[in-house]
């Protein structure tokens, strides 16, 4: 039981390299709110599939708190704002850049928790950061990218590497809230909720403003199908992952997702990482998880 969320991780991170990269195929015909919403529209009715599967299994649903509902609400609007700049990145930078942008996250709850709770940064910890900023200046600053608005992809993937972080502590939070006896219950009930919020927020939005882009998003269900259901199978192992380990823990290990990325960067997409980019990923990663190790 004990490493169970180890291989709930690992499958986690396949699930979003896969869901990232068909979104990243969406967004030139969708645009970034249209891909968006593709992660939670099309994933919502799997994660009730799983809900379904547990009900008819015996299980029941877990009682709702105000706790539950004030950390889901968290989780879920953090969770839009952040994909939504994460495909805005991808549009201006390469998906293995990109994803590296979205890997300081542990770097970025760090400074959080400095900024707002209070919390203690060794020397150690410190010297991770000081790491991890190195490795995204390398991978971010080039000759002549400030005169060229070079500048923005990086403000805007590492801002959605803050926002993934918030997303993953409210998760976590509501997770826990529930007190449920089962972690399965828990996590799948939580997922359910979020994307239906997610979901009923998007499409009021979509309706209101963007009437056009819903109506290419359902002629092109197909590999928006298949995105929702590589979104919803890789949220549930996140899910679960977060109700077995801290949240920590759980975005250090998946860190291997950056792996992936560079398979599916180089093979998928024809894209090469440069040197100095390599150079800066590796830096990167390795201060991420000393900054983890470290607290």
């Amino acid at each position: 039981m004990n490493f169970l969320w180890v291989v709930f991780t690992l499958l986690g991170a396949v699930g979003q390299t896969a869901r990232n990269a068909m979104q990243r195929e969406l967004t030139p015909k969708l645009g970034a709110p249209g891909a968006t919403l593709v992660r939670f529209l099309f994933g919502f009715p799997f994660a009730l599939v799983f809900l379904g599967a547990l009900l008819l299994h015996g299980d029941g649903l877990p009682r709702v708190n105000l706790a539950f509902a004030g950390w889901t609400v968290v989780g879920a609007l953090t969770q839009i704002a952040a994909t939504a700049l994460m495909l805005m990145t991808m549009e201006r930078r390469s998906f293995v850049v990109t994803v590296a942008y979205l890997k300081t996250e542990p770097v970025i709850v760090a400074i959080m928790g400095l900024v707002f709770l209070g919390d203690r940064v060794s020397a150690a910890m410190a010297g991770a950061i000081a790491l991890a900023v190195t490795g995204v200046v390398l991978i971010s600053v080039k000759p002549k990218t400030l005169e060229q608005g070079g500048w923005r992809p990086a403000a805007l993937g590492l801002s959605s590497g803050a926002l993934f972080a918030a997303s993953a502590i409210g998760y976590r939070g509501a997770i826990l809230a529930l007190h449920a006896p089962g972690y399965v219950m828990a996590a799948t009930f939580s997922l359910a909720v979020g994307l239906s919020l997610q979901t009923a927020l998007l499409l009021v939005w979509l309706l209101v403003f963007r009437r056009e882009t819903l109506r290419a998003i359902f002629a092109l269900w197909r590999p928006s199908l298949l995105a929702g259901f590589a979104g919803a199978a890789g949220s549930e192992c996140w899910f679960l992952a977060f109700a077995l380990a801290t949240a920590a823990s759980v975005r250090t290990l998946a860190l291997v997702e950056v792996l992936f990325a560079q398979g599916v960067s180089r093979f998928l997409f024809k894209q090469n990482t440069s040197l100095r980019e390599g150079v800066g990923i590796v830096l990167l990663l390795a201060g991420a998880v000393m900054i983890v190790w470290a607290g």
